[in-house]
């Protein structure tokens, strides 16, 4: 007997099909990508952020078309988080339940 246990994520992930779930997590700069200035914030630890709008989403995303506006010079926790992998899976799975309830 099989019996059938459901994905806990989506097993295919794009680009057309992306919610840019990752662009609204905090971002900590811990290394110089060249992001321009108008782009960071300073906690209240006095770190520096990628600064975040009013509604959490980061501020070097393009809302019309969900890409990021300064993609060459992207921080490094960015340039690691790969589309499709698990911590994008993760937090694809947990967006849409917040989402959902």
């Amino acid at each position: 007997m099989t019996v059938g246990i459901p994905p806990l994520f989506e097993t295919e992930v794009s680009c057309a099909s992306c919610e840019a779930c990752c662009c609204r997590l905090e971002v900590l700069l811990i290394s110089d990508t060249g992001v321009p200035e108008r782009y960071v914030a300073i906690d209240s630890r006095g770190g520096r952020t990628m600064a975040r709008l009013d509604d959490g989403w980061c501020s070097a995303l393009d809302r019309n078309t969900m890409k990021c506006m300064i993609y060459p010079n992207r921080p490094l926790i960015c340039r690691e988080f790969e589309m499709g992998d698990y911590d994008c899976t993760d937090e694809r799975d947990r967006w849409k339940r917040g989402f959902l309830l």
